[in-house]
């Protein structure tokens, strides 16, 4: 009997968890994605976790739900649109009215913009803003071909007060041109709760692994471990050991700790690892880390400081350091007391200075409190920029802005 309740309870999860449409942007947990919501402001503001990853290396994923005082929910940067995701917006939408807006504050976040048109679909009164500059690859293709609903998906106009809730909210749209596309990211501002919700510029990194992530602890455990002969094992060390290594792999590619294993090396320890399992990429775990990798994290976690991402620093955001810098000061004349961005640590209790400061690397004088990154742990990044650029993918970056 317990069995059959149990093989019951099984069936249903995948159901409740269940993403159709994830061979569009095919990341792990694939089609099978768990949704955790969080108030943030007491009847006001809620995020909804879900988690994304390549080879384990999972980070959360993030939408925000804010109930506007006319009644009814804005909602930026949906995530799958899950059965469980959506009964938990329902039960929101039973409270407090039904979702108004739907933001995508991005142009090139693939991750963000494929969920776009599915969640839409099951909120059909709901009127659609995205960012300006949206393109697809490698044809642009109209929005509704995207799947984004026809008749009521409108670009964000670029002054905020133009928008249909602009008496709650205002915000600013940085927009980059990197050749093949455009950077674009729309920071919004709600006021009466001062909170400040963006996508991809700034995050902070939490020293222990987020709850969404401990739901399933398989990626931690698996990137806790030193060598492939090693057996996985749960406990709270490793859960956080996991956690900090996927942080580095995610935010640099390749941390100066990180040293690859060589082909012959990778396959002899493969044949002897414990767990040959799929789930364990039949023992392959072509890698190590050296000792000292506890420094990089910490310089890169910064006591949980806002931090731009070290690909944004490196990849984007220098192609145009005056502008960004210019976003980032206008951004922070906002009276803002917290930041929900859609990955890693939510909310940061900040405030518009240390947003700002967190954008100092562009400048070409910045003052003594900057925090840099080791050089060391950005080398990789630097050299693909460098390669990107020689093969006109990437535009060189420009000089920095001066203070």
């Amino acid at each position: 009997m317990r069995a059959a309740q149990s093989d019951c309870k099984q069936q249903q999860n995948a159901q409740d968890w269940s993403w159709h449409f994830w061979p569009l942007v095919p990341l792990y947990p694939y089609n099978q994605r768990r949704t955790l919501r969080r108030e943030i402001v007491k009847d006001t503001i809620w995020t909804f976790d879900q988690i994304q990853g390549i080879l384990y290396t999972v980070v959360p994923i993030r939408m925000t739900a804010v109930r506007l005082s006319s009644g009814g929910l804005l909602i930026y940067a949906p995530v799958a649109p899950t059965p469980e995701c959506i009964r938990l917006v329902n039960e929101l939408v039973a409270i407090h009215g039904e979702v108004k807006y739907i933001i995508l504050p991005t142009a090139s976040g693939l991750e963000h913009k494929v969920f776009v048109g599915p969640f839409a679909r099951r909120f059909p009164n709901a009127q659609v803003f995205v960012a300006p500059s949206q393109w697809s690859y490698p044809f642009n293709l109209p929005l509704s071909w995207l799947g984004f609903p026809e008749q009521r998906t409108k670009i964000l106009p670029f002054d905020s007060k133009l928008a249909p809730f602009s008496n709650e909210f205002e915000y600013k749209i940085l927009n980059i041109n990197l050749g093949r596309g455009s950077f674009v990211e729309v920071a919004l501002w709600h006021k009466s709760s001062r909170t400040l919700l963006l996508t991809d510029t700034v995050l902070a990194v939490p020293e222990t692994p987020p709850e969404i992530i401990q739901l399933d602890p398989y990626p931690l455990l698996f990137h806790a471990r030193d060598n492939a002969l090693e057996e996985i094992c749960d406990n709270p060390e490793n859960r956080q050991k996991g956690w900090q290594r996927i942080s580095l792999f995610a935010l640099y590619f390749r941390p100066s700790a990180l040293e690859t294993v060589g082909i012959k090396q990778a396959l002899t320890d493969m044949f002897k690892a414990p767990d040959k399992s799929k789930k364990a990429y039949f023992g392959l775990f072509p890698f190590h880390w050296k000792n000292g990798w506890q420094h990089s994290f910490n310089a890169l976690r910064g006591n949980g400081r806002p931090l731009v991402a070290p690909i944004l620093q490196t990849l984007i955001l220098d192609h145009a350091p005056a502008k960004t810098i210019e976003w980032a000061s206008l951004v922070s004349l906002w009276d803002f007391e917290r930041i929900i961005p859609c990955h890693f640590d939510a909310p940061i209790q900040t405030n518009p200075s240390q947003f700002r400061q967190a954008f100092a690397f562009l400048e070409s004088e910045t003052s003594g409190t900057q925090q840099s990154l080791p050089a060391e742990d950005l080398a990789f990044i630097l050299e693909l920029e460098e390669n990107l650029d020689k093969k006109g993918i990437t535009r060189p970056p420009q000089p920095k802005s001066v203070v």
